[in-house]
């Protein structure tokens, strides 16, 4: 397929947006478009600039025979900033506290644009890390987790708290639920997660910690190592110590039921 520079740079642009973290080569770019490998050296060179100044993504080329070009998401500090300072005020809105002083997230979590950003925001924190598979418990934070596993590139896994005869094998552990003190089991399927994978564990909102917890005794069971721990919201009303680092990105710091406010702040992302 022959095109011209201006019509190749956009496509390849393309390519490497959908394809992050993924080593392609020259040839690769150069034979599907009919070009000269210096012509696609230079393209890449102009969309390169093009994506470090506007806070896209940073790429790498690779030099030698095995080399080529690999694309890394990023977002600008003031882009996630003023993004959750938005779901921050988003999420203190008096009409979204529940019978029991909950929060409600779901409208949040079910936005496209949403989702796309927060998956932006957390993979960037991670982007340092070697990452294997994101991890999360089936519930609200299974479309966040796939949010991230995309701009990671990296495949996803559901932890689940019932037995399902479609999962197959599976491992279990016991966990300690945060919010009930409870003894509770939580499974994970064999063919779900490869030995020795570095993961990111991903949820929504950590109030105790208990299940989180319980995952990353799963990842024990799984010879595999925590990578990191990524939540939406954290309750900072909970005074437990947490057995783990985190990442958050809000913080709710206080739930009036009696007078219908909630106080949320930024969690500790920028920290």
């Amino acid at each position: 397929m022959k095109l011209r520079r201006s019509e190749r740079m956009v496509v390849i642009s393309n390519y490497l947006i959908n394809n992050p973290y993924q080593l392609t080569s020259l040839n690769t770019f150069a034979t599907q478009y009919e070009a000269a490998k210096s012509s696609i050296s230079e393209d890449i060179a102009i969309i390169k600039k093009a994506f470090e100044e506007a806070g896209i993504g940073l790429i790498d080329t690779l030099t030698g025979a095995s080399g080529g070009v690999i694309f890394t998401p990023s977002i600008h500090l003031d882009e996630a900033k003023t993004i959750i300072e938005e779901l921050r005020d988003r999420l203190s809105e008096s009409d979204r506290i529940l019978p029991g002083g909950y929060i409600y997230l779901s409208d949040l979590l079910s936005t496209p644009h949403i989702l796309k950003n927060v998956g932006r925001i957390i993979a960037n924190q991670f982007k340092d890390q070697k990452i294997d598979a994101v991890m999360t418990v089936a519930t609200k934070g299974v479309p966040l987790a796939n949010a991230v596993a995309n701009v990671l590139n990296v495949p996803f896994v559901i932890v689940r708290r019932d037995l399902k005869i479609t999962e197959g094998s599976t491992v279990s552990v016991n966990y300690v639920s945060g919010s009930s003190d409870r003894i509770e089991k939580m499974f994970l399927s064999k063919r779900s997660l490869q030995p020795n994978s570095r993961v990111l564990i991903v949820d929504d909102f950590l109030k105790g910690g208990g299940t989180i917890s319980g995952m990353i005794s799963l990842l024990k069971e799984f010879e595999s190592e925590l990578a990191g721990v990524a939540v939406f919201a954290e309750n900072a009303q909970e005074q437990r110590e947490r057995p783990f680092t985190y990442t958050s990105l809000l913080k709710v710091d206080s739930i009036d039921v009696a007078n219908n406010q909630v106080q949320v702040e930024i969690g500790n992302i920028f920290d």
